[in-house]
C-alpha cells in the first residue's frame, strides 16, 4: 500500500511538472552573446543585453527572429529597461556609460559617467514616473538621467555594491547592494541615501521590485531567500526558496496581479510565489546551467534570459 501512496505520488509530481513546462516557451538567440537582462517592448518584441558581445539584442516571438545591434567597441551592457517612449536603455559596464537606443534612428547615445567618478561597474536602471532614468553601479554609484534635457548625475553610495533598483507606486526610488548588503532609499534632490539593513547579516541582497502597494520585494542571493519589506511598518518578512541549500537567489519581479518572480541559481529554475497563499511554483528549466539574471513581465508572460545557455525563456500564466 505504502509503494502504490509513493509511486501515485510521484505521477502526480510528473503530471504537475509535465503540465508547468507546456507553459514555458525557449527562444535561442547568438551564441556566445551571454544574453544577461531582458525587457519586453511595446511593440511586442523582447530586447535583451548581450553582455559577453557587446549587443542589444532584439528577439521577435513571432518569428523567432533574433537580432543583435553593436553598442560599441569594449562594450559589455548589464541591464536593458524600456523607456517610456519604447527606446531601450542599458547600463553598459564596460564603456562606463547609459546608453539609449534611439528607435527612429537606430543609433546610440551615450551618457558618460564623469572620469573623475572612476569605474562605476554599471549594473541595473530603472524609469521613474517623471520619465526620469535612474541607475546603480557595483562600485557604489547611483545616479540619474534626464532623457528630455540630457542632464545626467551620480554619486558615490554610502556603500559598495549598488545592484537592484526600482519605483514604488509612490514615486520612490529604492535600490540593494549586494557587496554592501542594504537596501537604500534615494532622495531625488540630493542623492542622499536611507540605509535599511537586512533582516540578517549578510543575506546579500542582489536585486528589488516594488508591488502595487510599495512594499519591496527582495532577492537574497547569499541566503537563498525572497524578502518583503514594509517601508511603513518598518519590518521584514522572509520566505526560503522551496528546495534551495541556503543560496542563489538571484532576481526579484513583481507582475501586475502582484505575483513574485524569482530566479534560482541552486534548482536551475524560474520560481513564482503567490503571496496571499505563500506557495512556490517552480519552473525547472530544460537544460542545464540556465542562470537566469532578471526577469520582466507583461500581462499573461513572465520573461528572462538564461545567460548560461544563450536562450530566453517566457513562462505563460
Amino acid at each position: 500500500m505504502m509503494r502504490w501512496i509513493a509511486a501515485a505520488a510521484v505521477t502526480l509530481t510528473c503530471a504537475a511538472s509535465a503540465l508547468a513546462n507546456d507553459r514555458v516557451s525557449y527562444f535561442p538567440v547568438k551564441q556566445g552573446s551571454g544574453p544577461h537582462d531582458v525587457a519586453p517592448g511595446l511593440d511586442g518584441v523582447v530586447w535583451y543585453s548581450g553582455q559577453r558581445s557587446g549587443v542589444l539584442g532584439r528577439l521577435d516571438p513571432k518569428t523567432g527572429k533574433d537580432e543583435t545591434i553593436p553598442i560599441g567597441s569594449g562594450s559589455s551592457p548589464h541591464g536593458v529597461i524600456v523607456g517610456p517612449d519604447g527606446s531601450p536603455w542599458l547600463t553598459d559596464g564596460g564603456l562606463n556609460a547609459n546608453a539609449r537606443y534611439d528607435l527612429k534612428t537606430k543609433k546610440f547615445e551615450y551618457f558618460m559617467l564623469p572620469p573623475q567618478q572612476g569605474y562605476a561597474n554599471l549594473n541595473t536602471g530603472v524609469f521613474d514616473k517623471d520619465g526620469i532614468y535612474w541607475f546603480t553601479g557595483q562600485s557604489g554609484v547611483h545616479g540619474y538621467v534626464n532623457p528630455k534635457t540630457g542632464k545626467h548625475e551620480s554619486w558615490k553610495s554610502p556603500r559598495r555594491g549598488s545592484y537592484g533598483i526600482t519605483v514604488t507606486p509612490s514615486n520612490e526610488v529604492w535600490y540593494v547592494a549586494l557587496a554592501g548588503d542594504h537596501l537604500g532609499r534615494i532622495d531625488k534632490a540630493t542623492g542622499n541615501v536611507d540605509i535599511v539593513e537586512p533582516h540578517k547579516k549578510g543575506a546579500g541582497p542582489r536585486r528589488v521590485w516594488s508591488d502595487s502597494k510599495g512594499l519591496l520585494w527582495v532577492s537574497f542571493w547569499h541566503s537563498g531567500e525572497v524578502g518583503r519589506y514594509d517601508p511603513a511598518a518598518k519590518t521584514w518578512k522572509t520566505w526560503p526558496l522551496p528546495g534551495n541549500p541556503g543560496s542563489g537567489c538571484y532576481s526579484v519581479h513583481v507582475d501586475e496581479q502582484d505575483k513574485v518572480w524569482l530566479t534560482d541559481f541552486m534548482t536551475n529554475s524560474i520560481v513564482r510565489f503567490d503571496p496571499a497563499t505563500e506557495k512556490f511554483e517552480s519552473f525547472p528549466s530544460s537544460q542545464r546551467g540556465a542562470q537566469v539574471r532578471q526577469m520582466l513581465s507583461r500581462p499573461g508572460e513572465a520573461w528572462g534570459a538564461e545567460s548560461g545557455n544563450s536562450r530566453l525563456v517566457v513562462v505563460k500564466y
